[in-house]
């Protein structure tokens, strides 16, 4: 019988240095969470048995219990490397054709070539869906959806109007010789301001001023001509007729006419639609301050191209657009179980639910049951690799101990053998 018994405890043991091995090899992965060998001794007895002559028969395993403590958390600088410090999973969907939703630990995210927000295993991020506030649409499993960046946002809206509030100084000097954009010598100051066409494609407006009179009688009045210019295609006002504008300004500074110059409609370089403009220098003045633009703005503006995401505290994605847009995309879904610890584990940081378990609670970062979520962190293996190897030399020892038990009761065996009559 002793044989058996010993039997058990090289299995037992066997068995406890396997998982302490398989914590040991997974130090490194991320969200991974260790397991612990939990042992039960084994009694055989009946009605007739004396308790104080009851004598053991070994060890059983009786669960490789897996430990979700918290595993270490270190800062990165993707905002899709995401963390759960608390209680909670991460619920994603598989990369199969009928991937089912599992649950996970490991928050290092990416974008795949679809725009889908994927794990290593390209399993897609699933996310609450909502609304252009942010809140919330549809809640539970079912409600669910992977989480796809966009490319762009917005439509193309052409510029029609460019406002500029400027200080024309009053000390500046008239330039010489007829106006020439190339040479610096024919015009004062310039302003440059980006206009859209209609299919949003970005364009330089500049402006260059010129100042033509500067009257020292009574009353003292001084002019500038505006020149426009859309890249290299000068702007025209009543059909042609001018190529500039005139601004007027009294001797206080004040601009007493020409705030407002609409230009003959144009048709942009490699486009083939007419674009109307119109030019708004309401509110300039001429002071003996130096040349300075105080406002400057235009009613155009692109389509957005897609320039970061970001995650809040509670779980909302927004992405950011280089137009200025910014739009929620959804709300990071977490699942919690009434018992993690019943939770079968698929490999590659991956659980899904079990009867022991019980069926997902799925909620939000900071809900009551759930952890908060951090953006820029990644969970590590929850392994320390010292305490783990003094559980393996104990494992070794015990196996050691079992070893020579058995050998004992070997020598034992072979002595009532060679016992003659």
């Amino acid at each position: 019988m002793s044989f058996y018994t010993s039997l058990s405890g090289l299995q037992a043991m066997q068995n406890d240095m396997s998982v302490i091995s398989h914590n040991l090899a997974n130090v490194a992965t991320g969200g991974f969470k260790k397991s612990r060998t939990d042992f039960a001794d084994v009694i055989a007895s009946n009605v007739s048995t004396s308790p104080t002559k009851m004598v053991g028969s070994g060890v059983v395993v009786k669960a490789n219990r897996q430990q979700f403590s918290e595993g270490t958390l270190s800062s990165t600088a993707n905002s899709l490397d995401l963390a759960v410090s608390g209680e909670g999973f991460f619920a994603v969907k598989t990369a199969a054709t009928d991937g089912n939703i599992v649950y996970t630990r490991n928050g290092g995210f990416q974008v795949d070539k679809n725009r889908y927000v994927v794990d290593a295993q390209g399993s897609q991020l699933q996310v609450y869906p909502v609304d252009s506030s942010g809140n919330v649409t549809a809640t539970g499993l079912d409600g669910l959806i992977g989480l796809q960046l966009p490319e762009t946002s917005g439509t193309p809206i052409a510029t029609s109007a460019v406002d500029l509030k400027l200080n024309l100084s009053s000390t500046a000097k008239l330039p010489g010789g007829t106006f020439d954009r190339s040479l610096a010598s024919t015009y004062n100051n310039s302003t440059a301001t980006t206009v859209f066409d209609q299919s949003g494609n970005a364009m330089t407006m500049t402006s260059y001023y010129v100042r033509r009179t500067a009257n020292a009688g009574s009353p003292a009045t001084s002019s500038w001509d505006v020149y426009s210019f859309i890249g290299s295609q000068q702007l025209t006002t009543n059909g042609g007729a001018d190529d500039h504008t005139t601004l007027n300004f009294n001797a206080q500074g004040a601009l007493t006419s020409g705030a407002s110059a609409s230009y003959d409609p144009f048709t942009p370089i490699g486009s083939v639609q007419t674009q109307t403009l119109a030019l708004d220098l309401a509110g300039s003045t001429q002071f003996a301050t130096p040349f300075s633009v105080d406002e400057r703005s235009q009613d155009g503006r692109s389509i957005g191209q897609l320039a970061g995401v970001s995650v809040g505290e509670t779980g909302v994605i927004t992405a950011s657009f280089s137009n200025g847009d910014t739009i929620p995309l959804g709300k990071v879904a977490l699942a919690n179980f009434t018992t993690p610890a019943g939770l079968r584990q698929l490999g590659s940081s991956y659980w899904e639910a079990t009867g022991v378990s019980g069926n997902a609670k799925v909620g939000s970062a900071g809900e009551n049951g759930f952890g908060k979520l951090m953006s820029g962190t990644l969970e590590g293996s929850n392994v320390d690799i010292t305490e783990e190897l003094v559980n393996l030399i104990a494992a070794q020892r015990n196996f050691q101990a079992n070893a020579k038990a058995l050998d004992t009761a070997a020598q034992i065996s072979q002595s009532i053998f060679n016992i003659r009559a």
